[in-house]
């Protein structure tokens, strides 16, 4: 245990950049960084992880807000499970990247097929991780902070036994791009970060994954 966290506390870190769990971080550093306007501040990052049944519109922020507060076990340092990773400048709460084994994505699995197309995957298997969610909080972004959310996230996932990574980032090359569609993370943050294209399921959308 003492060498995995010791490990996890030098993902991603820059000389301005430090990324670590989000179970090492205060649930108040979290909260800020999704902040309260705006789309990502009413989506607490919970759009992928509905469970069948359950409509996005149908429960509220709030709920939304504990969600994760769980999911992350925020405060939480010995905590041997986390839904993602948190990036500082100093001690200022920058970034958010989403990144679990792929079965813990529901609506992933089960709701969006773009993808798929083209692969023919074993959706549950838990050896394979995702990446759904790259938040670079206002005011800090083009600072190089998403790139070094996706370089810990690729370090985060070897670490914690996983076979594989994989992204599903939109290509900015492709035309006019809304800041709500880039929270998937965009296609450069990955590339730098070591991963390849696998599939290019849509116009705008990549399947990009790297193989331990």
């Amino acid at each position: 245990m003492g060498a995995r966290r010791e490990h996890d506390q030098r993902i991603g870190m820059t000389d301005a950049i430090r990324v670590i769990p989000a179970n090492e971080a205060p649930w108040e550093d979290i909260a800020a960084v999704f902040g309260t306007r705006g789309s990502s501040s009413a989506c607490f990052c919970q759009r992928y992880k509905l469970h069948p049944g359950e409509a996005f519109s149908k429960f509220p922020a709030e709920e939304r807000a504990l969600r994760l507060r769980e999911q992350t076990n925020a405060g939480e340092p010995i905590a041997e499970s986390t839904s993602g990773l948190v990036a500082y400048m100093g001690d200022e709460p920058v970034g958010w990247c989403a990144v679990e084994p792929r079965p813990a994505y529901f609506g992933l699995l089960r709701v969006y097929r773009t993808p798929w197309e083209g692969r023919a995957e074993n959706k549950a298997d838990a050896s394979v991780w995702s990446v759904t969610c790259v938040l670079v909080r206002a005011g800090f972004r083009k600072r190089g902070v998403a790139y070094a959310l996706a370089r810990a996230a690729v370090e985060h996932a070897h670490s914690r036994g996983a076979r594989a990574l994989e992204a599903y980032p939109m290509r900015t090359d492709a035309g006019e791009i809304t800041w709500d569609e880039i929270h998937v993370g965009a296609e450069s943050i990955f590339a730098a970060a070591g991963m390849a294209e696998v599939t290019r399921p849509g116009k705008r959308r990549a399947v990009m994954r790297v193989d331990f």
